[in-house]
């Protein structure tokens, strides 16, 4: 199985190159944070960031840092794998226990970034409820979620970033120039 896993800023493109490597090239992208919502839901809870990463880190404790990408791989196994994809794409990891579980099972994991101004326009773009409202809280946001809060099983996207494989810079005017560079620097 390849097995790539993406990280990154908030509206650097992670869900749209996911996509890119499902629909165009044949992988099948896992969102961790779509799973993260749908356990939200299901304990009819809201779907705000602060209840992601409080699931987040809970699975973590209970399960081993890793939940998250096994989770990926169980779902990519029950529909069909390596018979049916070419790999497996995950995002976003947000704890650096899951770029070393990516790492034990082969794969690579790639942080991609943007400039901040371009990454909070794509967010009011795709009108997410529990976006930031301004550019100021989306900056508190991200800052919030760079460093662990003593506790492991939390977020730390700047150990994520520093364990990464490849960066990747998104600031491609428009689809198919994303999926050129992503040809070119992962496949």
């Amino acid at each position: 199985m390849k097995l790539i896993g993406l990280s990154g800023t908030n509206g650097s493109g992670k869900d749209t190159i996911g996509q890119l490597l499902d629909g165009r090239h044949n992988f099948l992208f896992v969102s961790m944070t779509d799973m993260l919502r749908e356990e939200a839901v299901n304990r009819n809870l809201g779907t705000s960031r602060g209840v992601l990463r409080t699931i987040s880190a809970e699975w973590r404790r209970e399960l081993g840092l890793g939940v998250l990408v096994d989770k990926a791989v169980e779902y990519y196994r029950q529909q069909g794998g390596d018979d049916r994809y070419v790999g497996l794409v995950i995002a976003s990891l947000r704890n650096p226990g899951e770029n070393d579980r990516v790492h034990e099972l082969g794969g690579e994991v790639v942080w991609i970034d943007a400039n901040p101004r371009v990454r909070y326009d794509r967010l009011k773009g795709r009108m997410r409820a529990d976006d930031p409202q301004s550019f100021e809280e989306f900056l508190a946001h991200e800052q919030a979620e760079m460093e662990h809060s003593g506790d492991e099983a939390t977020l730390s996207m700047r150990a994520v970033k520093e364990k990464s494989d490849r960066v990747f810079q998104n600031e491609y005017p428009d689809l198919d120039a994303v999926d050129q560079a992503v040809t070119d620097i992962l496949l």
